[in-house]
Order: C-alpha cells, then structure tokens, then sequence
C-alpha cells in the first residue's frame, strides 16, 4: 500500500514538471494543496522526501517565463512553495540550482500595483531568504530595495502585504552582508521611524505581528557591530526604551517586550568590568619554575566566545565545569577509540616510590595489643602520630623558597611548614588535636571538651607566638542594643567596638562562648578557634566568620524551590537599561573594595556595609548603584582571571523590611538554577543568638541573563573577550541593623571540616571503630591535607578475625576537589558521621570494608574563597592524568596511594569523588563504561571482541531505592575525551577500579520523589551521604561472599531498612521515570543577547496567512476597518499573532505612490 501511495505522489510530482496542460496542472495543484492542507508536517517532508521542492519549483519557473503569467496557476504554486519551502533546509539551495531567484524578484516588481499577488510573491521571497546564501543573493539583486517600496507608515490598507514585506526583510536581514548594506543605505533609521508610527499610531493593538516585525528587522540588524553603532547614533535605546514602557501593563503585548529587551541588551555599550584588572587580587608564587602566571583558559580550555568587537555571531558556549556534556555535542566528546578505554595498568611515578604510601597503611599491620585495655591512653605514642611520606620531588614553600608580600607567615618555622626541599625525609609532628579521652560525645562533656580545647590553643600559641592573637570576631554592630540587651547588659562598654574598628578584648567571645547553647551536633565553637587560628591564607586572615564560629542547625522544614514571578527577567534587564538612558539617580559609590579599601566609603549614611575578608570569603567589590541596589563583583580564583561563581560575604546597617536589590554583574556560567527555582542562603547574626542559628534560602525576584560587560581581548591576554552574566536578586532582611552573611550555597570551610573530624575522633566507640587520622601531604598553602582510614575494629585478637580485618576490602571517597562545591563537603560530613556511629548498619558496614577517605582535596582553594582552582590556578580534577608534585600535591599523593593499594592487590572496591553540580537538579553518579560509550557514539560493538563487567551499574540501582534525593536516569556512564584526565577516568582505566564514581549533588534541589519541588538543605545532603553507605553495604552483599553471620544480620537489619523506605516512598507520589530537566517556564528565558528563540521558525505562522489569504481568494470580502487585525485569541498567547480577518477589498488596487517613492531612501518622511 505504502508503494502504491509513494509511486502515486512520483506520478503527480512528474506530470506537474512535464505537462503544459493548463487544466491538468490545475487539478494537480488542488491534489497537492488538499493533500498538504489536512495532514501535519510530516506530509509536507513526505513530499520534499519525493523530490516535491523540486518539482514546484520547475512548474513555478515554467509557468512565470509565459506572457503574460497566468496567474490562475502562479498563485496556487507560490501558496504551495511557500508552505513547503519553509519546512525544506535546503530549500534556498534549490532555488538557485533552479535559478528562480530572479524570477521571483521579477514577478514581485511586476506585481506592485496588484497586492494579492505581490503578497504571494513575498511568501516565497522570505521562504528563500531564510537560507543566508539565497539571502545574500536576492540582497545582491536588490530585493531590500524592492520591499522598501512595499512597507508604509500606519495605515489600515493592504495590511497583508506590508506585513509579507517586513518579514521578507526580517528573514533577508539575518545575512551580515544584508545587514551591512541596509546600514549603509540608512535603512536602520527608517525602520525605527517606522516602528514609532506603527506604535504610536496602533492604539488598539490590531497590529501587534507588524510591530513585531519591524522589531524583528531591528534585532538582525544590530546583529553586526556598525549596526548596533548606528542603532546607538540613531537614539534607538532611547526610543526603544520609552515605546515599552507603553507595553508593560498589557500581557498580550509580551512578543514586542520580549523583542525589545533583547535588543536593548544586545546593543547596550559593552564595557568592561569596574576593576583595575580581570585577574584575582590575590596570588601565589609557584615554586621552582613552575608559571606564576597561568594563562587564562587554564586547564579548560580557551573561552569560545567573541569579543566586544565581534559582529555578534551565535555563540559557542560549552560549560565544561560539570561533569555532564550537553545535547548533541556530548557525541562529539565521547571516546571512541577502544583502545584508550581499555583499562591500562601504567605507572606515571618510579615504582620505588610507592613504598612511602606503606605509611598511610597501618591498618594492614596493626598488632592490635590495645584490644585488651580499657583506655586509648594505654596506646604507644607511635600508633597516634601522623607521617608525611618521603618524597623527594614534593616541593613545599618554606620560608627561603617562598617570598610574597601577601605570603605573611614567611617567618614560620621548618617543623611547621615543611623540611627545606633538599631534606630527602622528614616526619610532620604529632597530630596537633589527637585527644586524650575517647569518649561519647554528650553534652554534658562539652565543658571538658572547652577546656582541652583551649588547652592545644595554649599549646598552639606557645608554638607560634606571631599567630597567636591575629583572629578575632567581627566587630558587633555601631549600634548594638539589641546585642546589649541580648548578651549583656551590664557590659556595654564590652560592646562598643575600639575606634580602629577590632574589639577591644577577647571577653566579647569570652561572652558568647558562655551562651552558646552547645546543642548543635558535632560543632564546638572552642574547637572552630582552635583549628582557624591554624589556616594559612593568602591574605592571612584576622577575622572569623559567625556563622562558621557558630554553628549551624538545619531548620526542621526543606524550603520550596522559588515560583519564578511573571516577567521578573525583563524588569531586571530593564532596569539596566534605564542607567543608560536615565543616569540621574544612580549614585555609583564604591563603598567596598578589596583592592583600594581607601578608595571605597564603608558606613556612608543609608549604605550597606559589606566584608569579606575570612575563610572563604570572596566578595571584591561593591557599588551602590541606587539607595537599595548594589552591584557586585566577585574574586577570580587566585592566580587565575576567571572561575567566578562562589561568592560569600558580610552586609550590615540594614534597614528593616526594605527589598533590596543585589547584582552580582561578573558571573561566567551560561545557564545557572538561579532562573529555575534556586535560592541563594542567608545567615542572621540576631537570629543565631535567638537560639535559631541556621543557614536559610533566602531572596526573591531572582534571575539570571547576560549583561553588557566584556573581557577585552587586551584584558585576556590575547585570547578573545569572554562574556559576563548578571546574578540578580532582592532580599528583605529581617531585621534592622543585623548582621547577615550572604553565600551561594550553604559554607562549609577547611576548619570546619578540621574541627568536624577532631569532634569525630572523640566521638567514636574506640572499642567498636578503628579510626586514624593522618596527614596525606601538605599543600602547596602549607595547610595540612588530611587522610582518615575508618573501619571496624577486629573481633578479638583469633586469627580468623585479625585475617578477616586485613582481608576487607577497600573503598577509596574524596571530596571537594572544586572549592565551590561546599555541597560536597555536606555530603562528606554525612558520611563521616555515619560511619562512625553507633547504627547496627554501620557496624556492620565497617567490618565490610575499610574507608579511606580525603575529605578535602583542595584546602587552599577552599581557605582563599576559590571557586574551581587551587594556589597553582589549576582545575585539580584535570590533572589526575600526570599530576605535579610540586603544583598539584594532594592530586600527586591521592593517586600514588591508589598506585600502592593496587600495586598490592588491594585495588578499591569503589571509587567515588564527591562534587556538586550548578546546573541540573537531583543527585546521581557519573561512572565509566565502553560499551555505553560507543553505543552513544554509533560506533559497532563487537560483543565477542569487547566484554564488559556490568556490575558498574548495581550501586546507582541501590542508589535509586534507598536515597531520596538519588535518580537513576540522572546518571550517565560516558567516557568523554574531555574527561580523560578526570579522578573517574583516570582510576577506571589507570587502577583498574569497575566501580569508579563522581557523585553529583544539585545546588538547588529536586525534580521527583520525596523531594519533588523542594531545595535541598544540609539535612538532605547529609542524609544523601549516610544512604550512600547503605548503599555500599548492600553491595557488598550483592556482589561480594559474606559470612552467613554477615549475611543473618544484614537480612534483619535491611529488612527494617527498606520498611522504613517504602512507607516514606508511599507518603510521596514518587514516579521512576524522570521529566524533563527543567520544566517550561513561565516567560520566555533568553540566556544571550542574540537568542533566536522569536518563533519566527513556528510553521504554523505562515500557514495561517496562507490560509487567510486562500479564504479571500475564495470570495470572502476583506474589511478596511479596524475588524481588519484581532488583537490577541488564545493562540496569539502562544506567539501566534496573526490575522483572523482577511484583508479589504478583493479587487486589486494600486498602492500608493508615495509608499512607492519615499520610503525607497527615507528622505522625506512625514514621522
């Protein structure tokens, strides 16, 4: 049947091209029109699949070269070359092969007194256009000219044929070289003339697809550098700006908004950003001869984009800062060749070496003698020291190596930071906070814990008497009565900060050490001191952060994702524009700068006072551009002129319940969560010491979109300009004259960590968990990298259990190898805190395995507020390939450790490296397979050939079940080339290991499941570490043998596990199918200036035309009036604004001779 159809339309195509019988093409034609008119587009590409373009078109050429053109054929093959040559790619290709350009431009300059069939002739002319290189020609041939002579001022006549007109030059405009000649012939000023009388003049919006398409002239227009020049000249912001402004109050009218924003962004004077350079204002010097200054791609890459002298071509952006390749590019990525997928054992270090990772073994020849007493005290001082291993090309900066300004603890001694570099071994010290009691953690130890506390800082000071005294809170407030009558009120004189702004004593923390309540878990503010008055950073912080000081406690409720308001984008983007055009009220006081503080005006009268100079701090400038909005610039990482993102920062001297207006103008990312839901967090000093201190999401009208500053390519250092995005929201503090702390996502600093693990450590069952805690190396910072090894202590000393404990296997976790990700480190914490619990489950997940774990890979990084880099201004996850063990220590010694595991058959079971993810929603795990790879890739697989272990696979199933906030169909196991260097890749193919993960967890929240709808908190991502461990035992279970003890105690316990979960399951409407990443929103999202997202390739637009226009053709009268153009039916809302009425007057009737004349140069315009 299918043949029978196909060889019927081959019949009807062949007789249309070879018949010269007027009655016979006719009928022809009305099959074709029937045919095409009932079914959907897929008829339509049935056809041009049977060669129909072609066949129209020699039909079309055939009966236009006969005089005079019978239009009676003419006008139902330009009907159906309108509708088929728009949905055929190479339609444009086609026209000229068959050399119809100039006839279609011939037969419209013949038809300029006949509008029914110059509208006809315009169909086709746009069609043709849409391809740049039919475009470009019919420009050549003069056809702008030609429908310059066609478009008129307002006027209700012939509204059909204007409107064909301007789309023809919308489509004809999107060539450059179209562009340029309608520049130079002044046509941009004519259409902006034009677009104000149409505006003016359509009171009652009849004519809003006309507008739009003068609109959609302009945005192609200013699509090359002399047109937005010329736009500029031509006053077009301004008259742009004040035309929408008419616009904003009427829904109907978002086509003319939409277009205009975008517009009005694009052609907004580029500038750079208000800095004295691009580059970070911290920066390192490298050891040896290592660069100091690394170039700007870094190790990702040169940026795609052009500069702000480019002619705005449709840009390149790829985001390679995740660990997902979106779309269609991804297939270009993947790794196709097997033999660099197969897995391949080699060494990239002398094998002698790996004998100094022995030391970061103890558990494998550990006697055990301790099993019998009662007390950790009983243990030999050599069980409970760290070892920094020998490694003669491990490079640390010391005081005759490293000399910088900003390097201030210079003077410190070798024992602290490291043996001169000749040294060939050295040991680091004891671990400064091994604890003398290994007890519970409980409450009611924590007076105890103050005191041993304040005993190693004793030990601390003693040991450098330089870093004794330097951190100290942030001052309190000028005005600080509610913290008097909070705190103190008998001490007010303790209150009042000193005039150089630092607080007079240290009774302030002495105060508010006796107030803290001591109830947030794991979290000692004595123990937080005592390990920052430790951190070495580049700018050698002096004060501490609150929140971090602190403490913070998850709320008892997850906080919905944020609706997006209605049009919030082009109200922000508007706003903008309205400093250009209106400067008047913008203030442009710079009122923080961490490169000039004496060029800045903190605390001037009704101005925000900002801070950023702690751990983890980055905020580098700040300008009150209007009483209540600020723009933002954030640090680049050190070392680096880029990776701006993580921000996190100090305001105070607020007003109450005013909304203020935050704009963070330097971000980099192309998309970010920010415009689907994602809220950043605020932390409220008052409301901390109310006893609610806890990190909240916060901020409303937040969106994200490109602005108008650039990155020059001087600024570059040769390589071409990068663009810049905005970051906007608005917050309402809640209460006057707090002090609040602002970040991307929930902080989690090195000392946290540091004070977390000291905490752990003591809150351990000794008798039960075989924890140590050793130093893996020290970074390039001289901050220590600290390696745990977390197991179950053996049974007793029988030989049977001391060869189950050395014979466990080895699960290998590392985290935050991106500073940014501080979800990471939640995730992280966790899992620490699960493993070391008292749960029956962890139990027996630590006489399954041992853990060795990196909780942070990247100290310095997170210390100095970077968001990708370390010091070396390297992305730490792209050197796992060939890491430097001058530059990249903590990468060089993770991997000869997993080097020496495998080296003596002890390879991990599973490999995972925890990071968060900006720019998708859930968790999930990226893992590594060949055979998914080169399926992806259309490569064939040869099954005989290429075998395949699927077991990678098991762990994200269990995954899926157990952790809520887990999706399966999230997960990818693509090996990408971009990737190679990557922790995942390199210790699949380079250890060997099946089950090698990155584990991804969304900073903004969740899209199905328990959490649907909701952002995720520190809560859920310490709940989604813990359920990584069960995940990790059922594995076991699943693909290891157990003992049948194991086994009988697994059964009870997950049975009561998967209890628990499925009743939670059952409470939520969870499906297993995933939609869409991000679901529709409620406006239009343009991302970048030159969007093409105007639905102008919405089929459905030119159809309907056509069929208004057949309807008239058929004998219904057209009205004249204002009943001519409806102004906006349910499928206008959906950017369908077009004509439900046809067009006056059925007889032809000339235009006007003056549209004809004037309009062909503009010179004498009645506007």
């Amino acid at each position: 049947m299918a043949e029978q159809e196909a060889s019927g339309l081959q019949v009807l195509l062949s007789t249309l091209q070879t018949s010269r019988d007027k009655d016979v093409i006719l009928n022809i034609l009305s099959v074709l029109t029937d045919l095409l008119s009932l079914g959907t587009g897929q008829r339509i590409h049935y056809v041009i699949s049977k060669g129909g373009s072609e066949a129209l078109l020699q039909a079309f050429t055939a009966a236009a070269r006969t005089e005079p053109p019978d239009h009676s054929t003419l006008l139902p093959l330009l009907r159906l070359l309108a509708r088929v040559g728009q949905r055929d790619r190479k339609f444009g290709l086609k026209v000229q092969k068959a050399e119809a350009t100039d006839i279609i431009l011939s037969l419209a300059r013949r038809n300029l007194g006949h509008h029914l069939h110059l509208t006809h002739c315009l169909w086709v002319l746009r069609v043709c256009a849409s391809n740049v290189t039919t475009g470009t020609t019919l420009g050549i041939n003069g056809a702008m000219e030609l429908l310059f002579k066609v478009i008129t001022p307002y006027s209700k006549r012939n509204v059909r044929t204007v409107r064909a007109a301007i789309e023809a030059l919308a489509a004809l405009l999107k060539s450059k070289s179209n562009s340029r000649r309608a520049v130079n012939r002044g046509y941009l000023g004519g259409l902006l003339r034009l677009y104000q009388d149409w505006h003016h003049n359509d009171v009652s919006n009849n004519y809003i697809y006309i507008r739009r398409g003068l609109l959609l002239c302009l945005k192609h227009i200013t699509n090359i550098q002399l047109g937005r020049e010329t736009f500029l000249g031509s006053r077009g912001m301004e008259i742009l700006f004040t035309s929408v402004q008419d616009c904003l109050s009427c829904k109907n009218l978002d086509p003319i908004i939409t277009t205009v924003t975008q517009i009005l962004r694009k052609c907004y004077p580029k500038e750079p950003l208000p800095v004295a350079t691009v580059r970070s204002s911290y920066s390192f010097p490298l050891p040896g001869n290592a660069r100091a200054e690394p170039l700007c791609e870094g190790s990702e890459g040169k940026w795609l984009k052009g500069d702000y002298e480019s002619d705005g071509e449709e840009e390149a952006e790829k985001d390679l800062d995740n660990e997902d390749v979106e779309s269609k590019e991804e297939d270009y990525d993947l790794e196709t060749d097997v033999n660099k997928l197969r897995s391949r054992p080699v060494l990239d270090r002398p094998e002698e070496e790996l004998g100094q990772y022995e030391a970061m073994c103890p558990e494998l020849s550990h006697n055990f003698q301790e099993l019998e007493s009662d007390s950790e005290e009983e243990k030999s001082l050599e069980d409970r020291t760290e070892s920094l291993p020998f490694m003669p090309s491990h490079f640390i900066p010391s005081a005759t190596s490293v000399k910088h300004p900003n390097y201030r603890w210079r003077n410190q001694s070798v024992t602290e930071m490291g043996p001169d570099p000749g040294q060939k071994d050295f040991k680091v010290p004891l671990q400064s906070w091994t604890k003398r009691d290994r007890c519970r953690w409980d409450q009611t130890d924590e007076k105890t814990d103050i005191a041993e506390a304040a005993q190693d800082a004793d030990y601390y000071e003693e040991e450098d008497p330089a870093r004794s005294h330097v951190l100290a809170l942030r001052p309190l407030p000028k005005d600080a009565a509610w913290y008097k009558k909070m705190i103190y009120p008998e001490c007010e004189a303790l209150i009042n900060p000193s005039p150089g702004g630092r607080l007079e004593s240290s009774d302030i923390e002495t105060h508010l050490l006796e107030k803290h309540q001591g109830d947030i878990p794991f979290h000692s503010p004595r123990f937080y001191i005592a390990r920052a008055k430790r951190v070495k950073s580049i700018p050698d912080y002096r004060d501490l952060s609150f929140p971090d000081f602190w403490g913070h406690q998850p709320p008892p409720y997850s906080k919905p994702m944020l609706e997006r308001k209605y049009g919030v984008q082009r109200d922000k983007v508007l706003d903008d524009v309205r400093r250009l055009i209106q400067p008047g009220d913008v203030i442009g006081r710079i009122v923080f700068d961490l490169d000039e503080p004496s060029h800045s005006s903190p605390g001037a009268p009704g101005c925000l006072t900002f801070f950023s100079k702690f751990e983890s701090g980055n905020l580098r400038k700040a300008i009150q551009v209007r009483e209540f909005e600020y723009d933002l610039i954030i640090n680049a990482d050190v070392n680096s002129n880029q990776h701006h993102q993580w921000f996190y920062f100090e305001v105070r001297d607020m007003k109450l319940a005013v909304p203020y207006r935050f704009n963070i103008i330097n971000c980099e990312k192309f998309n970010s969560q920010f415009n689907y839901g994602m809220q950043l967090v605020m932390y409220s000093v008052k409301e901390a010491l109310q006893g609610r201190p806890c990190w909240l999401r916060a901020g409303h009208d937040s969106c994200y979109y490109k602005n108008h500053y650039r990155c020059s390519a001087a600024a570059e250092e040769g390589v071409r300009g990068k663009f810049y995005y905005t970051l906007t929201f608005s917050i309402k503090f809640p209460h006057k004259d707090d002090v609040c702390y602002l970040a991307y996502h929930y902080p989690y600093t090195y000392s946290t960590m540091m004070s977390h693990l000291d905490i752990l450590e003591q809150n351990r069952n000794p008798k039960k968990v075989y924890w140590r805690q050793q130093t893996l190396c020290q970074t390039l910072g001289g901050n220590l990298c600290p390696l745990l090894t977390i197991t179950a202590m053996p049974e007793s000393k029988k030989r049977d259990d001391l060869e189950q404990f050395y014979n466990r296997p080895y699960v290998f976790l590392v985290a935050r190898v991106h500073p940014g990700e501080s979800n990471a480190s939640w995730v992280m914490k966790g899992t620490l805190e699960f493993l070391v619990s008292s749960d029956p489950i962890a139990d027996l997940l630590r006489k399954c395995f041992i853990f060795k774990i990196v909780p942070m890979l990247n100290p310095d990084g997170v210390i100095n507020g970077n968001h990708r880099c370390s010091l070396s201004g390297d992305d730490l996850n792209r050197q796992w390939l060939t890491p430097s063990s001058q530059l990249h220590p903590t990468i060089y010694h993770t991997k000869g450790l997993l080097y020496y595991l495998r080296s003596i058959g002890r390879a991990p079971l599973v490999f995972c490296d925890y990071h968060g993810h900006s720019q998708k929603k859930n968790v999930f795990l990226y893992g590594c397979s060949i055979k998914e790879t080169l399926w992806q890739a259309g490569c064939m697989v040869d099954t005989s050939v290429i075998t395949e272990d699927v077991g990678y696979r098991t762990l994200p199933k269990i995954l899926d079940k157990v952790a809520p906030a887990f999706v399966m169909n999230s997960c990818s196991f693509l090996v990408e080339k971009s990737r190679e260097s990557t922790a995942r890749v390199v210790v699949w193919k380079e250890m060997g290991v099946l089950r090698s993960y990155t584990m991804e967890s969304t900073y903004c929240g969740c899209s199905h499941g328990l959490y649907k709808g909701l952002q995720l908190g520190t809560q859920e991502l310490e709940e989604t570490g813990s359920k990584f461990c069960l995940g990790l035992l059922i594995l076991h279970l699943k693909s290891l043998p157990c003992s049948e003890k194991v086994m009988a105690q697994a059964t009870l316990l997950l049975d009561l596990e998967e209890e628990i979960t499925d009743r939670a399951q059952r409470s939520c409407s969870n499906s297993s199918l995933e939609t869409d990443d991000e679901p529709p929103c409620v406006e239009e999202i343009d991302y970048s200036t030159d969007s093409y997202s105007d639905g102008e390739e919405d089929f459905s637009e030119l159809d309907q035309e056509i069929q208004e226009c057949l309807s008239c053709v058929e004998g219904e009268t057209e009205d004249e009036g204002a009943t001519m153009g409806q102004t906006c039916s349910s499928k206008a809302l959906r950017g369908l604004y077009t004509s439900s009425q046809p067009t006056s007057n059925s007889t032809a009737l000339p235009l006007c001779s003056t549209a004809l004349g004037v309009y062909s140069g503009f010179e004498s315009s009645p506007l």
